[in-house]
This record gives C-alpha cells, structure tokens and sequence, in this order.
C-alpha cells in the first residue's frame, strides 16, 4: 500500500508564485528519489471552524492562505529514504530562504488503509 506525508502550512498571498516554485524544486528532488506523485493545493474554499480548524493549527494570520499538501510513496521505506535525503543540508540549500514560517507546518506520515 502507499504512504502518505502530509502536510498543512500558512503561506502569505503574497508569497503565491514563490511558493510554487519554491514546491516544485521539491517534487522534482523527491519525486527522483521515489516519490510517485506530489500534490500541492492552495486554500480556496477553507471554513473556519467553531473549535478548531486549519487556520488555527498552523497559526495562519489574515494575509495568509492555508495549503495543504501530500507526497505519495509505493511505501514506507521509500518515504524513510527521501525524508533523509530531504533534510540533509545540502539538499535544504538547494531551496534557498522558504517562502513562508516553516516553524508552523504540521506534517506526518500515513500509512494507507485503502484507496478507491
């Protein structure tokens, strides 16, 4: 079965273009490490909640969009490859400065329970 890394982050509106480039360099990087596919998807239709919602799990303030995110691997190990691939320093220079706090994203990895 697959596994998932998602993730939910705030990223300025006016950091959109910046984002996506930025985004792209990262799939380019993990989808040749393994990686079957990366979707990223910008806030459009995003409620806020009553006791919780994505604003508040990432902090997002009012010039902020909340994007969610997910890289799909075939499995586990390949996922645990790329992920230490992905932190070492030379593969974060590649990126240069973030276009957004990455202090506020919440990310994890999932293991699949089925698809249809």
């Amino acid at each position: 079965m697959p596994y998932i890394d998602g993730m939910v982050t705030a990223v300025p509106k006016a950091n959109r273009q910046a984002y996506i480039e930025h985004a792209s360099k990262a799939a380019d990087l993990l989808k040749s490490w393994g990686a079957t596919r990366v979707v990223e998807n910008w806030g459009d239709d995003v409620p806020r909640g009553e006791l919780n919602d994505f604003y508040g799990a990432v902090q997002a303030r009012d010039d902020e969009v909340v994007v969610f995110s997910w890289i799909e691997y075939p499995d586990k190990a390949t996922r645990d490859v790329a992920m230490r691939k992905m932190m070492a320093p030379e593969a974060m220079q590649q990126f240069g400065e973030m276009p957004f706090d990455g202090k506020r994203m919440i990310f994890g990895g999932f293991e699949t329970l089925f698809t249809k």
